[in-house]
């Protein structure tokens, strides 16, 4: 509560309150539970004009006598040094978080809270540490995760979908008609695009109040239903591969991610006899900024072991400007890294890491080898189940139930190539976490969302959290 103070009948203040000596000071004098507190207007003016600081702020610009706020002043010092820094003091740590964040709602300055703690410029994969483990209701393990910027968490889990906020602190569920979600991409932080291989469509789904908002389709030429293999998105675009149910065509549909108007469709396919490669839909979509293509890659098992594709599409003209057909160690899981300027995959037979320079586009054999590959035995697929992800400068690639990080590591030779002088690359890789942390069950996603990454694993009803212990709360 804010009160206003009037001035004492002995103050020297004219009735009004005013004391034009003062009229202008730039100080601002609050009274936060019985404690005075003073800071300067140009500090309670970052909070914002909605903010109630702001408010206070014109008080003080009135010289009333100190503003009287009816709330706790040791929560009040520490959003009060929050504002004026940028970050909470290390006394912060002895409070509950979720005090702080009634407390920062009540003035106006949340946003400040979350972009404290849980900013992402503050991920720091060589310091990641398992700090935090979100259980989920039900006997169900999840099959997809979806975060967004600042680190709110979505984890479809059986027909159910359960959200937590970017504190993770507060959690929220709602059933779905999926029996169980394969694909999703959030849109906003109550907002999520879902889609799964056995249910027609793909469904925008309000997840604060648990109903449909939009269900998008792509009508094929059988005009059968059609199902979502894949989501993905750019600042401007939605994209979804979907396959008909009869599995004889694919395609990718491009929607504007605020209308969620059809845009363009790309990679449309229709099969026929045994043209197998056209027969392989887009199961994971990734835009890249820096080129301004989308990634799409899929693979297909079938006698002749593993194929699969990957391709580079100008979502503008509808073209392929790069194409990789995988026929020999096909990728178990592919990612894209803008800030590498690479693609990176693990071989699904030996289990290998391979990068391709997307600098030379066009390359026959664009593979190159990052380490040791384990040889074939009885069939054995040394790569299968493996995961890989890339998050800033950094891969991710999960080996069962751990993670290898690879970083590149510049160094100075260079060798000559046909195209001119090209600077020789060099990656190298770290287990990551503590000993403690290391091992368990196979992983199977890998998600990053502001200052965290998560992480699932087989048969755990569980979501990980992983984070620097030095910005963890």
């Amino acid at each position: 509560m804010l009160k206003f103070m009037p001035p004492a009948a002995n103050s020297g203040l004219p009735r009004n309150g005013f004391k034009h000596t003062k009229s202008e000071s730039n100080i601002a004098t609050i009274d936060v539970g019985g404690q005075l507190f003073q800071t300067t207007k140009q500090t309670l003016n970052l909070a914002g004009p909605d903010s109630l600081f702001s408010r206070i702020s014109e008080l003080a610009s009135a010289q009333l006598a100190p503003p009287f706020i009816d709330r706790d002043p040791e929560l009040f010092s520490i959003l009060l040094s929050l504002l004026r820094t940028g970050n909470l003091p290390s006394k912060a740590k002895s409070l509950d978080i979720q005090d702080l964040i009634f407390e920062s709602q009540f003035y106006g300055i949340e946003t400040f809270l979350m972009n404290s703690l849980s900013n992402p410029s503050h991920f720091d994969a060589f310091n990641l540490e398992k700090s935090l483990i979100l259980p989920l209701n039900g006997r169900d393990s999840p099959s997809s995760i979806a975060t967004t910027p600042f680190g709110s968490v979505h984890v479809a889990h059986g027909s159910k979908i359960t959200s937590f906020d970017w504190s993770l602190r507060k959690k929220s569920t709602i059933l779905t008609q999926f029996t169980a979600v394969d694909s999703m991409l959030a849109i906003s932080p109550r907002t999520a695009a879902v889609g799964a291989t056995d249910f027609s469509g793909l469904q925008i789904l309000d997840l604060e109040n648990g109903f449909v908002k939009d269900t998008l389709n792509w009508e094929n030429v059988t005009r059968s239903g059609s199902t979502v293999q894949a989501i993905g998105s750019s600042p401007e675009f939605l994209f979804a591969s979907f396959e008909s149910v009869r599995r004889n065509s694919n395609s990718i549909m491009i929607y504007d991610l605020n209308s969620l108007s059809p845009v363009n469709e790309i990679g449309h396919y229709e099969i026929y006899g045994a043209e197998i490669n056209s027969a392989i839909p887009a199961t994971k979509l990734t835009w890249v900024s820096g080129y301004g293509l989308l990634m799409a890659s899929g693979s297909h098992s079938g006698p002749s072991g593993v194929l699969g594709s990957i391709r580079f599409w100008d979502t503008r003209s509808g073209n392929v400007v790069w194409e990789i057909q995988e026929k020999v160690d096909c990728f178990s899981d592919v990612t894209v890294s803008d800030n590498l300027s690479s693609i990176f995959k693990i071989g699904v037979n030996t289990g290998g890491m391979f990068f391709a320079d997307l600098r030379n586009m066009g390359a026959e054999n664009p593979w190159v080898s990052l380490g040791e590959t384990k040889k074939v035995v009885n069939g054995k697929k040394e790569g299968s189940g493996c995961k890989i992800e890339s998050h800033g400068s950094q891969v991710f690639c999960s080996k069962g139930g751990n993670v290898e990080l690879w970083s590149e590591v510049v160094v100075g030779s260079q060798k000559s190539g046909k195209n001119g002088t090209e600077v020789e690359r060099l990656f190298r890789k770290n287990l990551m976490g503590r000993m403690k942390d290391m091992g368990g069950s196979r992983i199977t996603n890998m998600a990053f969302g502001g200052n965290k990454m998560f992480m699932t694993r087989k048969d755990q009803q569980t979501v990980e959290v992983w984070q620097n212990s030095a910005r963890g709360f």
